[in-house]
């Protein structure tokens, strides 16, 4: 008995792949010669970014190839994808044909984290993953400002999480996005050539030198000591500049 089980199980597994085959085998055959009667763009944008809108994206598709009333076998989707993946706003996209004949285009778009702030040039953001994207007319997103020298050298990267110090940067506007009292008291980074960074607050008028984007985490938590235990003591307006750069020393001028 139980080798006819067994026997069963495996004719069972056969027919479930011919099966499966023959589904795909359908399936191109149907595409074959299908034309492509619409296109319907799908934007991913849980964080309502909006340097993108679906006309956009539509103007990008036309200018890569005209494939509304082309057949689908002709198309090179990902050559398509990867066209529309060269604009920097979007993080990734994926093409395909639903069984109404239509051409789905799905882009999911960056989260800006940072602006770049260049005198000389236009401004930039920084987006989560920590790609450098140019800045829109349609839409303009409030967070952090990163001004100074260094903001030429970070547009240059292109991508901070190719470089040491701009990873370092990155890890630290991720902290501070993540932590409801420093998204809101920081309102500026001011990066020096050498890499340093002063922070500018909201609320607080001192400058904060933090120095290099590195041991964040003991940094913050010093500059935290600072706000509730010295200043509620010496006075909110007392010093102009704190320096966090020692080890284990809070400096305040």
């Amino acid at each position: 008995m139980k080798w006819k089980l067994n026997i069963r199980r495996e004719v069972t597994v056969v027919a479930v792949v011919l099966g499966v085959s023959f589904l795909i085998a359908f399936s191109e055959r149907k595409q074959d010669g299908l034309i492509c009667k619409d296109i319907i763009i799908e934007l991913d944008n849980i964080h309502e970014n909006h340097f993108l809108d679906e006309a956009d994206v539509l103007r990008m598709l036309e200018g890569t190839q005209s494939v509304k009333g082309m057949a689908f076998d002709r198309m090179n989707l990902r050559t398509i994808e990867s066209k529309l993946k060269q604009d920097r706003h979007i993080s990734d996209a994926e093409l395909y044909s639903d069984l109404k004949g239509n051409l789905v285009v799905n882009i999911e778009l960056r989260r800006p984290v940072a602006r770049i702030i260049q005198p000389d040039a236009p401004d930039a953001y920084i987006a989560e993953d920590g790609v450098v994207m140019p800045v829109s007319d349609k839409y303009t997103s409030r967070v952090v400002l990163i001004s100074g020298p260094y903001s030429k050298r970070l547009v240059e990267m292109g991508d901070l999480r190719k470089h040491p110090e701009g990873e370092k940067l990155l890890t630290m506007i991720r902290f501070i996005n993540k932590n409801k009292f420093w998204r809101a008291q920081v309102a500026q980074l001011d990066i020096n050539s050498l890499g340093k960074v002063t922070l500018l607050p909201q609320v607080t008028g001192q400058r904060v030198e933090f120095g290099k984007a590195e041991d964040i985490e003991h940094k913050f938590s010093k500059l935290m000591i600072f706000y509730k235990e010295i200043l509620p003591q010496r006075g909110w307006t007392r010093y102009d500049r704190v320096n966090l750069e020692y080890e284990d020393q809070i400096i305040a001028e």
